[in-house]
């Protein structure tokens, strides 16, 4: 049936093909039912139920049917037959247009209140990031996961759709009058729908069949990582021989200290009250080239001494002990 369709207008043969489809056909009339069924005299439908049905057509529909409605390829410079066509796949008059446009930033903040919408809103900044220097002009360089945060927008406050004008150009139903000191934020939102190079790209490639290389997941960009060549600024570690684990000033933890011949040292300072200063050295530092270090062969703890103080507190003592004798 596809094959006999005519290959001027393939958004009216993505049409005809969902018809063919029963899941899309079924989806399809769900939809179509509330968006275009008038509620009164000022409302033309109930946009609540037709943008859960909208929702529902994009989560249970193949991307094969949905997407050939939504992202199908027109002639440049067709405003009439199958771009008008390709506007209407969402009944806009129902799903997208009202009243009034309200301000982008006021719009989106609306959608920031709902968690359905938000997180949607999320996934396309996210998926739909535009990169320079992307040779297919996204970020994630993955058209697909574009493709599917855009159509997850569809049924929400911020339901986007195709502008009439030239080339693809999507927008939702907003604009930045009455921004106030917010106008270069609001244009900056507004261009990632109007003027988004993923987007576009992803739309284009999709309707003409040319995403065959950027439809799977792909590396992010990442930035040029640094040249591993380049000597890194201040010292050099390979001559800094305090970095050297064999110059440093640990202690052997096993050793044996021995410090009986200065302790008893000690208790003599102090039962004769004198200021005798005694230094004592450890000799099992565990590496004897180290400065401080005392060769391992030392049988015993070396203590040195002031040798006239020593002198001059047996004087003391001795004189001590003649003046007590004479008494």
């Amino acid at each position: 049936g596809e094959a006999a369709f005519t290959k001027d207008n393939n958004c009216l043969n993505a049409a005809k093909a969902c018809n063919l489809n029963d899941t899309c056909k079924k989806y399809r009339s769900f939809y179509i039912s509330p968006c275009t069924s008038r509620v009164s005299i000022t409302e033309v439908c109930n946009k609540r139920k037709c943008h859960k049905a909208l929702r529902q057509f994009f989560d249970k529909v193949p991307p094969k049917h949905s997407y050939g409605m939504l992202y199908c390829s027109c002639p440049s410079g067709d405003h009439s037959a199958c771009s008008e066509r390709r506007r209407q796949t969402i009944v806009p008059a129902c799903s997208y247009e009202d009243k009034e446009k309200p301000n982008c930033l006021s719009l989106q903040d609306s959608c920031k209140t709902n968690y359905i919408c938000r997180s949607r809103l999320a996934d396309f900044l996210s998926n739909c990031q535009p990169e320079v220097r992307s040779i297919s002009g996204c970020l994630k360089e993955n058209y697909a996961d574009c493709l599917l945060a855009y159509s997850g927008l569809i049924g929400t406050v911020m339901t986007p759709n195709y502008l009439r004008a030239p080339g693809i150009s999507v927008s939702p139903w907003c604009d930045c009058s009455n921004s106030g000191n917010g106008k270069a934020e609001c244009d900056k939102f507004t261009e990632l729908f109007t003027n988004n190079r993923c987007l576009r790209n992803a739309i284009q490639a999709f309707g003409n069949g040319t995403d065959v290389g950027v439809w799977q997941p792909q590396p992010p960009i990442m930035s040029t990582p640094p040249d591993p060549s380049t000597p890194h600024r201040g010292r050099d570690r390979t001559s800094n021989t305090l970095d050297d684990p064999s110059h440093t000033n640990e202690l052997d933890s096993n050793a044996d200290y021995v410090y009986s011949l200065c302790g008893s040292m000690q208790a003599q300072k102090l039962k004769s009250n004198a200021s005798t200063d005694v230094l004592c050295v450890d000799p099992q530092l565990n590496d004897p080239s180290r400065f401080n270090a005392i060769s391992p062969s030392s049988t015993s703890a070396v203590c040195l001494m002031d040798w006239t103080v020593l002198l001059l507190s047996l004087v003391s003592i001795l004189g001590h002990l003649t003046a007590s004798q004479t008494l």
